[in-house]
C-alpha cells in the first residue's frame, strides 16, 4: 500500500482549514485516511505557534514506515527540521511570458525601424 503524509481540508469556503494526515495515496483527498498527525492553518499569520501543528513522533514514523509527503507538507517538514532541505530549481520562473517576448521583439522592430 503507497502511503503519503498530506493535506485534507476542512472548514467552510473561503476559510480554510487543513488536517495533515497519513493516507493511502488511492484514497480521496478529504476521504479515509489512517492516521491524522495535526493540523495547519494557513489563515493565521506566519510566525504564530498555531499555524502549523504536528505530532512529530508519529510523522517520523510514518516517514520510517515508506511514506511519501507531498510536495507541500515536504516543505513545513523541512521548516521544522524533520527533513532535510532539499535543492529546488525552476529556471523557466525567471523568463518572461510569451507575449512579453513578442512585445519585445516588437518594441525592437519598431526602435530599429525609426534609426
Amino acid at each position: 500500500m503507497a502511503m503519503k503524509i498530506r493535506l485534507a481540508r476542512g472548514g467552510s469556503k473561503k476559510r480554510p482549514y487543513y488536517s495533515i494526515v497519513a493516507a493511502d495515496s488511492r484514497a480521496p483527498r478529504d476521504g479515509r485516511f489512517i492516521e491524522k498527525l495535526g493540523t495547519y492553518a494557513p489563515l493565521l499569520p506566519k510566525d504564530s505557534e498555531e499555524r502549523v501543528k504536528m505530532d512529530m513522533e508519529r510523522v517520523q514514523h510514518w516517514l520510517s514506515q515508506g511514506a511519501q509527503p507531498t510536495d507541500r507538507v515536504a516543505r513545513m517538514l523541512e521548516a521544522a527540521g524533520a527533513l532535510p532541505k532539499a535543492e529546488r530549481s525552476n529556471p523557466q520562473k525567471g523568463e518572461p511570458g510569451k507575449a512579453s517576448k513578442d512585445r519585445a521583439e516588437k518594441k525592437a522592430a519598431r526602435a530599429a525601424a525609426t534609426e
